[in-house]
């Protein structure tokens, strides 16, 4: 008997189930070598009869394996496919691609788009053509803030000469500096930690040194320490921080015996207050004196700087590294002379300084010398004395007599 070659060699049948979105159902037996697109072809002819006379008809539907929601290649067999017998396909019309727009609708759609684009420098020098012109220079907020700080260190510089004659007047005034005094005396900047230091002088560093790294380092102990081994060969290692001498101690001892030696040993009452009081004022002066970061004039330095040009850009520009280093490149405007000259006496805005009487009432108060000073050298305290009690409403008048006059 004769068997065709096709059929000893054909494959397994599988009998598929199928579904369309429309609710039709069938079984569909397929050889498993059979294609996807050639299974596609019989499931359109079962559902949709006559569709196939449309070549399109078969690439606008797809196949989906209903278990895995595998959408199946056209161009592979049920096996390669993975399909097995009675599973479930889904046979589904493809989402048509949304039409081309036409001219018209893609003329508006730019034309909208040109609407809502910000206008370029031609368009805007175009529609402000007409308009009258201002000079206006945008650097003058700047030059402005500038000013008011350099002309308001020397109004305070020379508020405090008449603030030290006021308060020479009051019987009280040595008493409260005294205490004002003692209280510079605990200020934490010159204080060590001793606890750190002893850790440091027990490993076996000399105490100077140690001193010197605890300050280099912000009082850690581990990063002193560290200081301190990287720096054992430096042969400048013992040397003063930059901006600080060993005469201030001696400068600060003779002040010391100067306000001990000018007291009651005096026969004239008045003028041994008076020069009691000079001398608090000057040992006051002394310890509000700009003290340089030692970290930024080190860094500074290194960059090719003299210490003392270094030591003048961080008094100029409050302690701050990139300012100074800038006023550096600069044209070193201000100067450090500047820092230390009053404003004119006789000028109308000193003047109207004087006369306010929130200003004279607060001149007779020591604490305003106080901030005075402290806002020298540090003008970054300037908000804390503005929000004080006492203070405030004198710094407050000040600024506003500045402005008023600065506008006319």
């Amino acid at each position: 008997m004769f068997v065709q070659e096709e059929k000893i060699f054909a494959g397994k049948v599988l009998r598929l189930h199928v579904c369309t979105m429309e609710g039709a159902e069938w079984l569909e037996e397929v050889p498993e070598d059979t294609t996807v697109e050639k299974l596609k072809e019989r499931c359109l002819k079962h559902c949709v009869p006559g569709s196939l006379e449309d070549p399109k008809t078969v690439t606008h539907h797809k196949l989906i394996h209903a278990t895995s929601e595998k959408v199946l290649t056209d161009t592979k067999t049920v096996l390669e496919e993975n399909i097995q017998d009675r599973d479930v396909l889904l046979l589904i019309k493809k989402r048509a691609p949304p039409p081309l727009p036409k001219m018209a609708d893609v003329s508006a759609e730019e034309k909208r788009k040109q609407e809502q684009k910000a206008p370029d420098k031609d368009a805007i020098l175009k529609a402000t053509a007409n308009l009258p012109s201002r000079n206006v220079d945008r650097t003058v907020a700047h030059h402005n803030m500038r000013d008011f700080q350099t002309e308001l260190r020397k109004i305070l510089v020379s508020l405090i000469e008449v603030a030290q004659k006021l308060l020479a007047l009051n019987p009280d005034a040595v008493e409260l500096f005294k205490k004002a005094n003692a209280m510079l005396d605990e200020d934490e900047e010159d204080r060590v930690d001793e606890i750190a230091l002893r850790q440091l002088t027990e490993m076996g560093f000399p105490e100077s040194r140690a001193v010197k790294a605890l300050r280099l380092n912000h009082m850690s102990v581990t990063q002193a320490m560290e200081w301190l081994i990287e720096h054992a060969d430096d042969p400048t290692v013992d040397a003063p921080l930059p901006g600080q001498t060993p005469s201030e101690a001696t400068a600060e001892a003779g002040a010391s015996s100067a306000e001990e030696t000018a007291g009651p040993s005096s026969e004239a009452g008045g003028e041994e207050a008076k020069d009691e009081l000079t001398e608090i004022f000057k040992k006051i002066r002394r310890k509000r004196e700009f003290r340089p970061d030692p970290r930024a004039v080190i860094a500074l330095m290194e960059m090719g700087f003299d210490e003392k040009e270094v030591v003048d850009a961080l008094r100029v520009n409050n302690n701050q590294q990139n300012a100074a280093c800038e006023w550096l490149l600069g044209d070193r405007k201000p100067s450090p002379e500047d820092l230390d000259k009053g404003i004119d006496t006789n000028s109308p805005l000193f003047q109207a300084i004087l006369e306010n009487p929130v200003v004279q009432l607060g001149l007779t108060n020591p604490k305003t010398l106080l901030a005075f000073e402290d806002m020298l050298e540090n003008p970054l305290n300037s908000t804390q004395w503005m929000n004080d009690p006492e203070t405030g409403p004198v710094m407050l008048q000040i600024s506003r007599i500045f402005q008023t006059l600065n506008r006319t």
